[in-house]
C-alpha cells in the first residue's frame, strides 16, 4: 500500500477533500476549509510582498480542494441555510485524499454502505483525517474509531460511549489521536483547525501571519473557558 503523503514536505500538492453524505451537511463544519485555504499559495498569490512579515508568501502550500460525494459532479449536495455545492469529485472519480473533512449531517440520515465503503478506503490512505461535530459519527459506523481517542458534541458523547464503548471518548474540545483529529461541535472545529495546523506546519511564518491576521481562535481545549457542562 502507498504511504499517505509527507504533509509537513510534500512532494506534490495536498489534496484536501471535503466528504458530504447524501443528507444535508451543517455548514459551520466545513468552514474550518477556508483556514487551510488561508494559507495556500492560491490565496496569497495576489498579496503585496509588503503586507506581512519578510519573506511571509514563501510558507504558502500548494492544496488542491475537492468536494466528494458518492454521486460527484451530476448531483449538487445540500448543505444547511438553502446552500449547494457542486460537487468537484464522486467516490469513483476522486483522486487520493490526504486530508479528509466530513462534518455533521441531518439527524436520522444513516450513511449507506457506498459511503461507509469510501470513507474506509480513504482513512488507509490519508494522511490526515478530520470530523467536526457530529461528523464524528461517520467513521463510528465506519468502524474507522475502534481503539481511538475521540471526541464530538458534548451531548452525545455519553449515547455514543453507550454505543461504541471499544472507542475512548473524552470530553473536550479536540483530540487528536495520530491522524485521527475530532472535535466538539461547530466552531469546536475552528480551534482544532488552528491547532491542526500549527503541529503540521510549526515553522511556517505565513500560518502565524494568516492565524493572528484572521483572530483564529485557540480556546481551553478542556473547556475552561466556559461555565456550564453536561
Amino acid at each position: 500500500m502507498t504511504q499517505p503523503l509527507n504533509l509537513t514536505k510534500p512532494h506534490r500538492p495536498i489534496n484536501v477533500g471535503v466528504i458530504l453524505m447524501q443528507g444535508v451537511t451543517e455548514v459551520a463544519d466545513v468552514v474550518p476549509v477556508e483556514m487551510l485555504h488561508g494559507v495556500s499559495r492560491h490565496f496569497v498569490t495576489s498579496f503585496l510582498d509588503d503586507m506581512g512579515p519578510p519573506g511571509y508568501k514563501d510558507g504558502a502550500i500548494d492544496f488542491n480542494f475537492l468536494w466528494v460525494t458518492e454521486k460527484g459532479e451530476t448531483t449538487p449536495a445540500n448543505l444547511t441555510s438553502a446552500l449547494r455545492v457542486l460537487p468537484t469529485h464522486s467516490f469513483e472519480t476522486s483522486p487520493t485524499l490526504d486530508i479528509i473533512i466530513i462534518g455533521a449531517h441531518t439527524y436520522g440520515y444513516t450513511p449507506n454502505e457506498a459511503e461507509l465503503a469510501f470513507v474506509r478506503k480513504s482513512w488507509e490512505t490519508c494522511a490526515a483525517f478530520i470530523t467536526i461535530c457530529g461528523g464524528v459519527d461517520v467513521p463510528r459506523m465506519a468502524g474507522i474509531l475502534k481503539g481511538k481517542t475521540v471526541t464530538g458534541p458534548r451531548p452525545f458523547l455519553e449515547p455514543w460511549r453507550q454505543q461504541s464503548p471499544e472507542t475512548n471518548w473524552v470530553d473536550k474540545r479536540w483530540v487528536q489521536d495520530g491522524k485521527l483529529w475530532t472535535s466538539g461541535a461547530l466552531f469546536n472545529g475552528l480551534d482544532l483547525m488552528h491547532n491542526f495546523i500549527k503541529q503540521t506546519w510549526p515553522s511556517n511564518v505565513l500560518a502565524d501571519y494568516i492565524a493572528k491576521l484572521g483572530h483564529w481562535p485557540d480556546r481551553d481545549v478542556d473547556y475552561k473557558d466556559v461555565d456550564w457542562d453536561f
